[in-house]
């Protein structure tokens, strides 16, 4: 068997997969007050046809779609199709990414929204969360500062932006570092990975503990070794190069079919067939907290690329509150009334006390 790359799949990880066949996709999400959530689906595309197969986020017959053309400075045509729907609840689009025969199908997607009262105010909360890919990796909180952090999640226009900004300079060395970083948490990731999938193919053989310990305590080394000759991993997997060190020559050739196919298994996940695209958030009332950010038009946006739920869920959130007037009123005229209650009690303690004569 020959095994793909490891280089190659990394290379699939850190860029967004997206075909010249799939539109420009651009969710929103209208969260009412009592649960509702009204969904817009703006798609963008350099062809006139939509396949279903190529959409990035689920719609059918049921939604209000039309179709439009729009033409640059240049004269170059793109068309546009517009969908909306609203749904009664979460359970209502949860159905329908269940449902999903997209492109991005494969990929577990959930929405949730949660009200909450607080006298004072109602608060809602809305987000939408994507599965993870790997079951084993490693956080990425512990490879990237909380500023690398930051910058890795930010979408990728404003990325650029930065980078050929005032501050270009550090932006690009913030960049650079992050590409670095991102090589070894991959690694790690699917290293760590391959393990857990080789244990269980190769549970119940002879002397699997003692190899899979072996393998697990010895993980940094593997990294390592897959770092320094990626170029040539294919022929150093085949020789028996990458494990001979870890679980022995005989183990290795006990284990092969075990190895190889592990190995397979961990490629298919990492190259998920995903097509990125852009989730908007529109709250009731004050938005008081959140994890995305603004557009032009200040409303929340999060772009979803698959290296964002390679190793944890992504899950994307906002809160917002509303008053409650007739709280307020409440609390406001029992005030008045304690108020009035200790006015007058102390007009009475200072009013003289007169005796009959």
């Amino acid at each position: 068997m020959k095994t793909k790359s490891l280089l190659l799949t990394v290379l699939f990880i850190l860029i967004s997969v997206i075909s010249c066949d799939e539109p420009e996709t651009v969710v929103t999400n209208y969260v009412h007050k009592d649960g509702s959530v009204t969904r817009e689906i703006v798609m963008r595309s350099s062809k006139k046809s939509f396949n279903v197969s190529d959409i990035q986020v689920p719609f059918d017959s049921t939604w209000y779609v039309s179709d439009s053309v729009e033409l640059s400075e240049k004269g170059d045509t793109t068309w546009v199709k517009r969908a909306s729907k609203t749904f009664a609840n979460c359970d209502e689009i949860n159905l329908a990414y269940q449902n999903d025969s997209g492109i991005n199908r494969s990929v577990g997607r959930e929405t949730q929204f949660k009200k909450s009262f607080r006298w004072f105010n109602n608060v809602y909360r809305f987000s939408e969360s994507v599965d993870k890919t790997l079951s084993f990796g490693y956080p990425l909180k512990d490879f990237l500062s909380p500023e690398e952090l930051l910058f890795f999640y930010t979408p990728w226009s404003e990325q650029e932006a930065r980078k050929n900004g005032p501050d270009s300079l550090k932006f690009r060395a913030i960049s650079d570092t992050i590409s670095h970083k991102t090589d070894l948490w991959m690694i790690k990731s699917l290293i760590s990975e391959w393990i857990y999938e080789f244990s269980g193919l190769a549970a119940g053989m002879e002397g699997i503990d003692i190899a899979v310990d072996s393998l697990r305590k010895n993980e940094d080394e593997i990294v390592s070794l897959v770092s320094e000759f990626e170029n040539n991993f294919d022929s150093l997997w085949s020789s028996g190069a990458v494990l001979d060190p870890f679980i022995g020559e005989n183990g290795y050739r006990k284990y092969k079919t075990e190895a190889d196919s592990a190995m397979k298994i961990v490629t298919e996940y990492i190259m998920p067939d995903f097509s990125s695209y852009t989730v908007r958030i529109s709250m009731p009332g004050v938005l008081t907290g959140s994890n995305g950010f603004t557009d032009s038009t200040d409303v929340l946006l999060w772009p979803v690329s698959s290296d964002y739920f390679f190793t944890e869920p992504y899950v994307m959130w906002a809160e917002s509150k509303i008053p409650n007037i007739w709280a307020w009123v409440v609390s406001a005229l029992f005030l008045l009334f304690v108020i009035a209650g200790v006015v007058i009690r102390g007009i009475k303690k200072e009013r003289p006390n007169h005796q009959p004569s």
